[in-house]
């Protein structure tokens, strides 16, 4: 679903990535993990088209990211790139509904059909009596589960998450572990998760390690 050949990115004169490969398969929790500064975040960022490799290819369902450029690169991301990260980065004049519906919006769906599926996602995620809370009226692990909806929304290919526990206590983090888990198993979800959360890794169906800009297991 997901094939890395030979990424590498430079920053000024500080190799970040030094020849990543990997790949990923339908339906599957992998996580990455690794000490901070080994490249796990910044190998995420260019595996979801937010930054772009020196050298390297990345093939998603089929499809060369890299000839993509603009406008159609950032259509390829909202349909097929769901993401996820430690800061939720929810819309704060914008409702829990209105938050979710958002990428669907930008993808030019239609907007019933839209916050139809938004309010199921939410009504799943239990979230049903929050639809017109606003973020700052939400705790914390309820703004994580508006932001995992909102990286459903648009049914993506592959949720990409980035310390996706580092801001909640021990109860929500774990509740979050077996919403991944629910997902993959009930909708075949695939996710790529950076993470420092042992607990989160262990129950991923693979671990990656990262050390110095590379893969060592």
């Amino acid at each position: 679903m997901l094939k890395a050949r030979g990424i590498q990115k430079k920053y000024g004169n500080i190799e970040v990535l030094r020849g990543v490969d990997l790949e990923i398969q339908k339906g599957e929790i992998v996580s990455i993990i690794g000490a901070s500064g080994a490249g796990k975040s910044t190998l995420l960022h260019i595996l979801g088209t937010l930054d772009l490799p020196d050298h390297g290819s990345i093939i998603m369902n089929g499809e060369n990211i890299g000839i993509l450029k603009g406008k159609k690169l950032a259509a390829f991301r909202n349909i097929h790139i769901g993401f996820v990260f430690q800061f939720h980065h929810l819309l704060p004049e914008f409702t829990a509904l209105e938050n979710v519906c958002i990428p669907g919006w930008i993808g030019g769906k239609n907007k019933i059909a839209t916050e139809k599926r938004a309010k199921e996602l939410l009504d799943y995620l239990g979230l049903n009596q929050r639809l017109e809370n606003k973020p700052g009226q939400l705790s914390g692990g309820e703004q994580q589960r508006v932001a995992v909806a909102r990286a459903l929304i648009n049914n993506p290919s592959i949720i990409m998450a980035d310390e996706p526990t580092g801001n909640l206590d021990s109860a929500n983090a774990h509740d979050l572990h077996q919403l991944f888990i629910n997902l993959r198993d009930e909708f075949h979800q695939t996710f790529l998760i950076v993470t420092h959360n042992e607990d989160l890794a262990k129950k991923s169906d693979r671990i990656l390690q990262m050390k110095d800009g590379m893969m060592i297991g």
